[in-house]
Formats: structure tokens, C-alpha cells, sequence
């Protein structure tokens, strides 16, 4: 019996209709050329030969005895006619209509007597610019079943890199299937299952204290609260915004690309990682939005960050994660100076996470929680709690590595990979980005009440992108600074220098020449020092 980790079973007990837990993409698809039949077709007969290598795919829940402690995971067979739907479009459809569809499609509940995940499949696309036939995938899975890095391994599984699809080589499983557990099974796994993770716990105790302690001691020390530094501080309570509220059941979706190896650059060029770049335009792209309507916080807005705690290789389908909290600067009006607060704010985020990671639980005893967790999350909704109390950040920000290379599925080639995510009560906004190929892929999904408007802020990201390209690299000379201060400036310098090797004289001459070309540029004549009195006169 594999029972649900406490995290992994967390997002069951979280979801209510106002807060669907199911994750996905919306991926763009090119067909070749001459292809025939229906995509739909080829992509239920493509994920039926894909299922030996995708466990998630083929497994549902199975809930213990009066619903005391989390539930399992049972084998199940899949019915593909089910689980992959077609949906018909208006001929000529292009990414307006396909974020109607999602906005529309993602606050719909998974069928939780079924395997957790759907696919939507669109026709009725406008064809390439080449000519090709274009289709789209919305796809649905449970955040109980994966997180981003397994959802990453999933889609190795299930996709392709050229377009005639692998041969799966996978030797017959010995293990007996499991469509039910029995009651003495549910009770004998169940209380094993506790006793084992109370007694981990108590193990790792001493050493969980003090890494607790060495990390909030660092986080203070790093932080402006204390000791007057001007340093960004991500231990702060986040402004108010309209985003932070509680939530209703409806959606907004939009999506945006920026070309990753030009952001890497640019990045490189001011010593900030891709994940410093993607908050950099997040925050950029949130101040021209909440200042065009006159509502941008004097406080910078706080970032809810998710890190991932699996290690390297890991593949395994369950959730390894955790949210730490960067400060976004969005305060800061001089870009550069914002560009340096978020690279100063996310290093202290790491330098205090970095200890932690080795003792954040993703499993923890669970006999009593459903009940618990659930009528929390009820009346946490109903009372609108979120409307009511301070918030720890303002949006989800997730950056999730994608494959570097083109991938294929039932041999379609996927263009865009535009993530779906989860908002929450108090964060009406997330903003899930994957790298996929040459692209960064940004997908924004807001609460259709706190910002109804996200094709905008999706907008306000490209503009960010354009304004990254424009800004002078360390060491360039800012093309927006005023031509007589740069002169004068480069004046002085230059005087200075050469006045420490010529002689009087010289200098004078020097001087004379150099206020001539000032006047050439600036139209202005430097002030002539007042003549010396001669003696006597």
C-alpha cells in the first residue's frame, strides 16, 4: 500500500470549488505535413502505448475508513475516451480564444474516482505561418500526483524529441496489481505508516531544532528589521492589493513568451541568474500595472517563491517542495537599482533556505488531519478570513526548468508551453514560468475578480522584456543622461588627469581647448576665472 505523503494529500484536503489543486500546460501543437485523421485519435492511441512508463497516469485515490488518515494510491485502468476530450474552437482561432478556453475550463474539479489528470484537446486553430495545421493541449494533473520537477519528468516520459515516436522497451511488471485495499489492509498499513513517521520525527528532533535556530538567527541578521541596514529585507508583511483577497471560482488566464538565450545574457551581464531575470520582469511588469491605475504600494510587493527539495535524479511522481519569500522591489522606479534588490533579496533567500532544505517535511503523521485540514480550508473560505488578516506576499512566482530541445507527442511538434497553476486565498495571482526550447513560456493565472484584466499584465511582461534590452550594460554609458553632464564629467576627468603631467602652462592651454568643445556641445560657455590685480594698480 503507497499512501499519500502529508504534503502530496495536503492538496486534496486544501480543494474546494473556489480552489482547484490541479496543475498543467497549455501547449500549441504544429502536425507535419500530410498528416490525416483526427489528433485527438492519434493521441489516445500514443498515451495508451505511454502508460507502462507513466505510473501517475494509471493510478487513482483510495480513501480510509471514515476518511482518519490520508489515502492511497490503488492501480487503475484509464479510460482514454475519458480522460482526453476534444474541444471545437471557431475556425481561425489563435491564443485569445485558447485563454478563453482555459480561463474557462481550469476552475472545473478533476473526477476524483478516476485518475487525477485530463487532456483537452483543441481544433479549429488558424494554421501556421508555414502552412501547418495547428492543434492545442490543455493538460490537467492533480498537484496530490506531482510537482513541477515530476510533472518536467512526466512529460519526458509521454513526449518524444523528432517526431516518429520511441519504442518503449519495458520488461512485464511481477508486482500484482491492486484495484482495492481491504479494511484489515487499510488499518494494518495505516497505523504502520504513523508509527513510523512519529518515531522519524522524534529521531531528527535535536538536529531540526538547532538547524532552526542557525537559520532564523541568519534571516535576522541578513535582514533590515534590525540594526537599521539598508539591505532588501524579505521578512516583511506584504502591502495590500487587490490580489489579496479571497478568492471566487472563476479564472483569468494569459500567456507570454521571451526568448531565453538573449534574458540569459542580459542577465550574465549583471551578474543575475535566469531566476533573478524572470522576478526582475515579474516586478517590472507588476509596477506598470498597479501604477497605471494609481494603486502601486509605497511597499515593495513580497514574491511567495516555491523551492524545490528533490534531489538530484529524483523523478519520483510525488511533491518535494517548499515557498520561501523574496522581496520584489517594485518600489524601486530606477530599474537597475530594482535589478540589484532582487539579486541582493533572492541570495539571502538562499543563504537562509540552503540549511533548511535538508528538514522541511514533505511526509508527517496524518491520523486526524483530513478532518482537520478540511473544515479549516471550509471556513477559512466562507468567512473570508484572507479579506481580514496581514499577508505574507502578494503572488506566486515558480520557475520551473523545462527540456532544452524541441518535444513531439503523437507526432505533433510543441511549440509553446505555457504553465496553469494554482491561486489561493490572499493570492489571487500566479505566475508559472517553464523554459522550453529557445523560449521562456510565462503563464498567468489570476483570479477572475482581482485581476480580470491578466492579458495586461501578460503585456506589461513583454514590455518589461523590451525596456531589459534597452538598459545600459555596467560599464556603458546611460544614453538618457543629460549630454552637458556627461561633457562635463568627461571634463573634469580628463583635466584632472592631464594636470598631473603637464606643466602650467600647459594645463592652461589644455583647459582652453577643452571649454571650447564644451561650448560646441552644450551651446554654453564656461564662466572665465575673474583677472588677477596687478600690483600696485
Amino acid at each position: 500500500m503507497k499512501q499519500l505523503s502529508g504534503l502530496d494529500a495536503t492538496f486534496l484536503y486544501l480543494e474546494t470549488p473556489e480552489m482547484p489543486m490541479h496543475v498543467g500546460a497549455l501547449n500549441v501543437m504544429e502536425l507535419p505535413a500530410g498528416f490525416k485523421g483526427k489528433y485527438i485519435t492519434a493521441l489516445r492511441a500514443h498515451m495508451t502505448s505511454r502508460l507502462p512508463v507513466a505510473q501517475v497516469l494509471r493510478r487513482k485515490l483510495w480513501w480510509m475508513p471514515l476518511n482518519l488518515a490520508n489515502p492511497a494510491w490503488v492501480d487503475a485502468e484509464p479510460d482514454m475516451r475519458q480522460h482526453i476530450v476534444e474541444i471545437k474552437l471557431p475556425r481561425g482561432s489563435g491564443l485569445a480564444e485558447l485563454e478563453a478556453a482555459v480561463s474557462r475550463l481550469h476552475p472545473v474539479l478533476l473526477d476524483r474516482k478516476r485518475p487525477l489528470w485530463k487532456f483537452h484537446v483543441f481544433e479549429g486553430l488558424a494554421p501556421g505561418a508555414n502552412g501547418l495545421k495547428r492543434v492545442a493541449v490543455y493538460s490537467q494533473l492533480h498537484h496530490a500526483a506531482v510537482d513541477g520537477q515530476a510533472a518536467v519528468a512526466l512529460a519526458n516520459a509521454i513526449m518524444d524529441v523528432t517526431a516518429e515516436p520511441r519504442a518503449i522497451d519495458v520488461a512485464p511488471s511481477k508486482r500484482t496489481k491492486v484495484f482495492r485495499l481491504e479494511m484489515a489492509e487499510m488499518l494494518r498499513g495505516v497505523l504502520g505508516n504513523q508509527a513510523q513517521k512519529v518515531a522519524q520525527i522524534v529521531r531528527n528532533l535535536p538536529a531540526t531544532v538547532g538547524t532552526l535556530k542557525d537559520a532564523a538567527t541568519q534571516a535576522v541578521s541578513h535582514s533590515s528589521l534590525l540594526g537599521g541596514r539598508k539591505t532588501p529585507s524579505n521578512l516583511t508583511l506584504a502591502p495590500r492589493t487587490p490580489l489579496n483577497a479571497s478568492i471566487t471560482a472563476g479564472r483569468a488566464f494569459a500567456a507570454v513568451s521571451v526568448p531565453l538565450r538573449e534574458l540569459k545574457e542580459i542577465g550574465r551581464a549583471f551578474d543575475a541568474t535566469i531566476n533573478d531575470m524572470v522576478l526582475m520582469l515579474c516586478s517590472s511588469a507588476l509596477r506598470r500595472y498597479y501604477a497605471k491605475r494609481r494603486t502601486l504600494p509605497r511597499k515593495s510587493l513580497i514574491a511567495a517563491v516555491p523551492i524545490s527539495l528533490r534531489a538530484k535524479g529524483d523523478t519520483n511522481a510525488d511533491n518535494q517542495a517548499s515557498m520561501s519569500f523574496i522581496s520584489l522591489g517594485t518600489n524601486v522606479a530606477d530599474p537597475r537599482k530594482r535589478l540589484a534588490h532582487i539579486v541582493a533579496a533572492s541570495a539571502a533567500m538562499k543563504s537562509t533556505m540552503g540549511s533548511l532544505k535538508s528538514i522541511l517535511p514533505t511526509d508527517f503523521p496524518s491520523l486526524g488531519i483530513p478532518w482537520l485540514i478540511e473544515a479549516a480550508t471550509a471556513l477559512y473560505g466562507k468567512a473570508k478570513v484572507a479579506d481580514r488578516i496581514p499577508q505574507v506576499a502578494n503572488v506566486v512566482i515558480s520557475n520551473v526548468p523545462g527540456p532544452p530541445v524541441p518535444l513531439f507527442m503523437a507526432g505533433a511538434r510543441m511549440l509553446t508551453n505555457y504553465p496553469t497553476s494554482i491561486v489561493v486565498h490572499g493570492m489571487g495571482l500566479n505566475i508559472t514560468v517553464q523554459s522550453y526550447d529557445q523560449s521562456l513560456d510565462f503563464g498567468l493565472m489570476a483570479d477572475a475578480q482581482a485581476m480580470p484584466d491578466v492579458r495586461e499584465l501578460a503585456d506589461a511582461i513583454a514590455i518589461a522584456f523590451d525596456d531589459l534590452r534597452l538598459l545600459p550594460r555596467p560599464g556603458e554609458i546611460d544614453p538618457d543622461a543629460p549630454v552637458e553632464g556627461m561633457v562635463s564629467k568627461a571634463t573634469r576627468r580628463f583635466t584632472g588627469a592631464v594636470s598631473g603631467a603637464v606643466s602650467g602652462a600647459a594645463r592652461k592651454m589644455v583647459g582652453s581647448a577643452v571649454d571650447a568643445a564644451v561650448s560646441q556641445v552644450t551651446g554654453k560657455t564656461r564662466a572665465s576665472p575673474p583677472a588677477r590685480r596687478r600690483r600696485g594698480g
